[in-house]
């Protein structure tokens, strides 16, 4: 709330509603002239928004991936005039509470890890479908796995027996190839992060949107990024250094304190970054 510095009779978008806490943070900073967008890819998302919706007329709700931001905030007339928009990057907590997404390995559930059930392949398809060593590509570029070509063989040699179609199988499979964890990681963490970044395009995504900051933003306007993955936080720095023309970073990135952290332990590893639109 701070870094977006809100005015009474901003604009605001919040690309990643989850289960609403930004947003409904954000419409308290708002007068009754203010205005909050937000979207989110998981319908689930959506239908909370839209009951959110019904109590605030403040609120507009827009389904659909924030990749498309740009265009739905041009299809508002909202083009150049966002004054604060947040991003709050990977999972929510529902989503990883919900075995039926197939987001925890620690659950047993279809193994499926799309933001939005009903669009594109789920990770089984993409499992039995990749190559050996695409397999291997993503869990080292996305999960930065260290025995990336040990899991991909694993898991194409299982597959040949029959397919993998749930997160336990998945999990039991990467933890027998790693052989042990990351400290008290499960062995299957990294895996199932670089798993869930290539079937929902989440670098794609995030790249699309900090694309289309310039145009999103007004002038002076900020957005607040918070990701959770080296390459997420990398993609961000690179944008603003390419785009140093019209964008700049306000501020040092903000990481959540020690009394954060001990309340909210999945918050450990965030990193926010405020990048603001230069007024001229």
């Amino acid at each position: 709330m701070q870094a977006l510095q809100v005015s009474a009779g901003a604009v605001l978008v919040d690309v990643t509603f989850g289960l609403g806490g930004h947003s409904r943070a954000l419409l308290r900073e708002l007068g009754v002239e203010g205005r909050l967008l937000v979207c989110d890819a998981d319908p689930a998302a959506i239908l909370r928004a839209r009951g959110l919706a019904q109590e605030d007329l403040r609120l507009t709700v827009v389904a659909g991936n924030f990749a498309d931001t740009e265009a739905m905030v041009k299809g508002l007339g909202l083009a150049g005039r966002v004054h604060g928009l947040v991003a709050d990057l990977g999972l929510s907590s529902a989503q990883l509470a919900d075995r039926s997404r197939g987001f925890s390995f620690r659950e047993q559930g279809s193994l499926d890890m799309r933001f939005n059930p009903h669009q594109g392949e789920s990770a089984a398809q993409w499992l039995h479908r990749a190559t050996e060593s695409q397999i291997a590509q993503v869990l080292r570029d996305f999960g930065q796995e260290p025995a990336y070509r040990r899991i991909a063989r694993a898991i194409v040699q299982t597959r040949s027996k029959g397919p993998l179609e749930t997160t336990r199988q998945l999990a039991d499979v990467v933890a027998h190839a790693r052989g042990g964890g990351y400290g008290h990681h499960h062995p299957a963490t990294r895996t199932f992060q670089a798993l869930r970044m290539q079937v929902n395009g989440e670098l794609r995504a995030l790249a699309a949107l900090l694309d289309s900051l310039p145009v999103i933003l007004a002038p002076g306007g900020r957005a607040c990024v918070i990701s959770f993955h080296s390459l997420e936080d990398r993609l961000v720095k690179q944008t603003v250094r390419l785009r140093r023309d019209v964008l700049h970073e306000a501020g040092k990135p903000m990481r959540p304190s020690a009394q954060e952290c001990a309340a909210n332990p999945r918050a450990r590893s965030a990193i926010m970054r405020v990048v603001e639109r230069l007024a001229s």
